[in-house]
């Protein structure tokens, strides 16, 4: 749904206001790091007490206390974002067409949205840490759907205004907060009381929801710091096109964050019950179906980018202008994605320091090269510094983590993980694309691509032993049952 109804917003909106919504998506980022690591450690606390770890009245208590907390950012989110939605109109950003009020009014807007959602991340993120991963994405779903059909309906039937969107955003914001909040207390059991308000039970956790906040620190200026610069640097409808290339290479977290959603609380109950055998065999298991899933569909953006962009925008001048920047892109979030399973590992065991070394040299080195690069070669630049840095985590971090825990799974996890599925993929998608007819119309197009990503998906998926053998059980399963 977050793809579906982006080329009708610039249809509507127009691309500087498309370049509005782009600027949402990075504050909403931003604001991540004041939850000071309190959504993450929820997540594994709520883990953890599936576990056996927590009693269902400690469990309560530190939700209080996190909610009161939360409750007391967001309301400085939204007040703090309205007090500046003027400066930002008017200083900050270069709108060519859009008056400075309405942008003003639209980053109020934005304020109030962030907000709501800052505070439905914490429930969130308990039905999760729960392992109600299916409920989670039936509710998350329908929500989708919700906000990106009703947007489009607001736009198309109500007010094509930037304005109207975000009211839109509020409505639903406020209807998944409800949600979530009901769901959240559903699915935990009964007490003789109700929660409290408890210092020492977010001093059990200080230690490493303070580790979570520096990651996350870390790892937004590493993933924003681009994203900050260009939004000065560009025209706002220059800064729109490159947000429309890093949302569809940013499409593929979509693919991968389902995985590390059930796999992360997983890990966590797992190590909590010291069952390590079997979280050997889950942290496998998770990290060959990134690679497959994700790595599959990344290698088709990489390989046909301006097939998909011309496809998806109709606008042939356009793919021609982003493709490269898409394949960049794409690149780089698939080495980053690779990364995933084994920093849900370390979290599980409740080890943040590597990462956050990791980071804070990565930030040393990496953010002066995005200065550096970004205002001589643009988004090309800086997507090459992203490539870099992903790549450096991958055969480099990972290294120090092999030491300490997975001692014997360093070669599994790049064997059988990672080079068997990615290689069989490329191989499959760069031969589909050399035996390519020449097509003209957009049918044939839309075939060939379904056909190339279908092949490359099963080679992937053949090509992963774990992920194999699971899909032959299901298979056999399936005719057993018939």
């Amino acid at each position: 749904m977050s793809l579906a109804f982006i080329p009708l917003y610039i249809r509507f909106l127009g691309i500087e206001a498309y370049g509005l919504i782009g600027l949402f998506a990075v504050l909403q980022a931003w604001l991540v790091l004041l939850d000071m690591g309190m959504k993450p450690t929820l997540n594994r606390e709520m883990a953890r007490f599936t576990g056996g770890v927590h009693s269902a009245n400690s469990i309560r208590d530190l939700l209080r206390s996190i909610e009161i907390i939360a409750i007391g950012i967001s309301v400085s989110i939204g007040l703090g974002i309205w007090a500046a939605s003027g400066w930002l109109a008017s200083d900050w950003l270069r709108s060519e067409e859009l008056p400075v009020n309405i942008v003003a009014r639209a980053f109020a807007m934005m304020g109030a949205v962030t907000a709501m959602r800052f505070v439905e991340g914490v429930y969130s993120s308990c039905v999760v840490g729960l392992q109600r991963q299916v409920q989670y994405n039936i509710i998350n779903s329908i929500l989708a759907t919700t906000r990106g059909f009703g947007a489009a309906g607001i736009l198309i039937w109500v007010s094509p205004t930037i304005e109207a969107f975000f009211i839109w955003q509020g409505i639903v914001s406020l209807l998944s907060l409800g949600i979530f909040v009901w769901a959240t207390y559903r699915y935990l059991p009964e007490t003789d009381r109700p929660g409290r308000f408890s210092m020492s039970a977010l001093r059990g956790i200080g230690r490493f929801a303070g580790g979570v906040m520096g990651i996350t620190f870390l790892a937004l200026l590493l993933t924003q710091v681009d994203k900050i610069i260009l939004s000065k640097i560009l025209t706002l409808s220059e800064y729109g096109y490159y947000t429309l290339a890093t949302i569809v290479a940013g499409a593929l977290y979509i693919l991968t964050g389902p995985i590390t959603q059930a796999w992360s609380p997983r890990l966590s109950e797992l190590h909590a019950s010291q069952q390590e055998s079997a979280l050997i065999d889950t942290f496998h298991q998770g990290a060959q179906l990134v690679s497959v899933l994700m790595g599959s569909a990344a290698i088709i953006l990489i390989v046909y980018s301006e097939m998909v962009l011309r496809l998806w925008t109709q606008d042939v001048a356009l793919a021609q202008r982003s493709a490269k920047l898409l394949s960049l892109l794409a690149f780089g979030n698939l080495l980053n994605c690779l990364n995933w399973i084994p920093y849900q590992t370390q979290l599980a065991h409740g080890w943040t320091k590597l990462a956050t070394c990791t980071n804070a040299v990565s930030v040393a080195v990496i953010v002066p090269a995005i200065l550096w690069a970004t205002p001589r070669y643009g988004a090309e630049g800086a997507a090459w510094v992203w490539i870099s840095l992903n790549a450096g985590y991958v055969l480099i971090s990972t290294q120090f983590m092999y030491r300490r825990i997975l001692t014997q799974e360093k070669w599994r996890w790049y064997v059988q993980d990672l080079l068997w599925p990615l290689v069989a993929a490329l191989t499959v998608a760069y031969v589909s694309a050399w035996a390519m007819p020449d097509a003209e119309s957009t049918l044939s197009q839309l075939i060939w691509l379904f056909l190339a990503s279908a092949i490359t998906l099963v080679a992937a998926a053949v090509s992963a032993p774990r992920v194999r053998t699971a899909l032959l059980m299901q298979t056999k399963l399936r005719f057993q049952s018939i």
